[in-house]
């Protein structure tokens, strides 16, 4: 796969190109359908599969207050659309200037005029160009007129659930981790390095934690969670805490996991916890052995919670994994 910092940068015409466009956060279930489309398409015509997609997010230029936590890093972004097998990725940069492009100059200028584009997939909610005024109505009539065919795209179901990437990041900043799962096709993760900690798992509570700084944007609720855990390409299960250590009255936020089945050495390591289901909230404890044993129950806990996952799923971790 070939990837094009800046659709400027594009040298060359691509043979029969077959294009979507859009952000693709998370790159859902919804965004995969609009994928194997363009692939299929591209193959009948022995033609190239092209995703133009924007950095930074839109929002983040054209209102900031509003602009979203991201479910996928840049980088995981472009690793996920690549393992679908599309050909080529064009990473546009998105500016006031570009924000400010009429749509139908967009469509002509770029599209057209610039990529050659001979079939286009969108969805049906696409709008775009300078106030959003760019619709798929418009495209069909842009198409006709200067010769590409436009295929809107009627929104996939799942479970009678429309995947979108607002939506999945409503159900993990809420902590159902289980249920964006099943919109994303796969396991949302997060990747981190370890870092030092309080070092209060190994030497007060005997269950020593990975304490992680991540460059991730959008973590899910605080609280214990069931999880998955890559280290040096090797999967291992875990407890998951996600917040302000309440009973210790920490001030500071923490993001740490305890591996189960694992004797080593994790600081400086990088590792990807894949979220599974969450088990409970933060509490606040009396005592730090109270804290102890509540641990204890909930490591039981989500042994069965992993061992019942790994009866009923096939392994869907991140494409990039």
């Amino acid at each position: 796969m070939k990837v094009v910092d800046g659709i400027e940068n594009l040298k060359k015409g691509l043979p029969y190109p077959v294009l979507t466009i859009g952000n693709f956060d998370g790159v859902h279930l919804g965004h995969q359908a609009i994928f194997r489309m363009v692939i299929n398409c591209a193959k009948r015509h022995d033609g190239t599969s092209v995703v133009l997609t924007f950095v930074p997010h839109p929002l983040r230029v054209i209102a900031p207050e509003r602009a979203p936590k991201l479910l996928t890093t840049y980088k995981e972004k472009i690793k996920m659309i690549e393992s679908f097998g599309i050909d080529v990725i064009i990473c546009t940069h998105f500016t006031k200037e570009f924000a400010d492009i009429p749509a139908e100059n967009f469509v002509v200028d770029i599209l057209w005029k610039n990529l050659g584009v001979k079939e286009l997939f969108i969805g049906s909610n696409y709008f775009f160009g300078k106030g959003r005024r760019g619709s798929p109505d418009m495209l069909k009539s842009l198409g006709t007129q200067y010769g590409f065919t436009v295929n809107v795209i009627d929104e996939v179901k799942v479970n009678h659930v429309t995947p979108s990437s607002s939506g999945i990041r409503t159900l993990i900043a809420k902590g159902k981790v289980d249920e964006a799962a099943i919109l994303l096709g796969r396991l949302y993760s997060v990747e981190g390095i370890v870092v030092e900690g309080a070092k209060r798992g190994k030497n007060i509570l005997h269950v020593p934690t990975a304490n992680l700084l991540t460059a991730h944007e959008l973590l899910p609720s605080d609280g214990v969670y069931a999880v998955k855990v890559e280290i040096d390409g090797k999967i291992y299960g875990g407890a998951t805490n996600i917040g302000y250590n309440p009973t210790f009255e920490d001030k500071k936020f923490s993001f740490e996991t305890h591996v189960l089945d694992f004797a080593g050495e994790l600081l400086g390591k990088t590792l990807k916890v894949f979220f599974i289901k969450k088990i409970r909230n933060e509490m606040k404890f009396s005592n730090v052995d109270k804290l102890a044993v509540q641990i204890r129950n909930d490591i039981h806990d989500i042994k069965n919670i992993l061992r019942d996952y790994n009866k009923n799923h096939i392994e869907i971790l991140n494409a990039d994994s």
